[in-house]
């Protein structure tokens, strides 16, 4: 199982070579997870950066895999693994979902660098 953090969707929608990383875990919506905070993220930087229809289509893609919503015990373990790994809050619902879904998480976070079931992509340098 695979989770897509919210940097690399916003790469591979924006059609960069630093999407490329990311393309196979994206595109295999078998196996793709997605956590209801990153649709939340991407959503609100495609519309601040284009416009509502981009935003719209840009979720839909992101609704082929599985959608995760926020409840109770992932709140928990979010807020768990924040402390533990001082992450901000939305970062901490992204790895939680990752993690008890036993999925691996795609990033370009610096927040995700080094932690276990990540794997992480530095953002080149511009």
């Amino acid at each position: 199982m695979n989770v897509v953090d919210s940097t690399a969707w916003l790469e591979y929608f924006t059609g960069t070579p630093t999407a490329t990383p990311f393309v196979s875990a994206i595109e295999d919506t078998r196996r793709l997870v997605i956590p209801a905070v990153t649709i939340a993220e991407v959503f609100k930087r495609v519309l601040q950066q284009r416009d509502e229809t981009s935003a719209i289509r840009a979720a839909a893609v992101m609704q082929q895999g599985e959608v995760i919503p926020v409840d109770a015990a992932l709140a928990v373990a979010a807020a768990r693994f924040g402390v533990k790994h001082h992450l901000p809050l939305a970062d901490s619902l992204i790895y939680a979902t990752a993690l008890l879904r036993g999925a691996t998480l795609w990033t370009q976070d610096e927040h995700f660098k080094g932690l276990p079931s990540v794997k992480y992509f530095a953002k080149p340098k511009t």
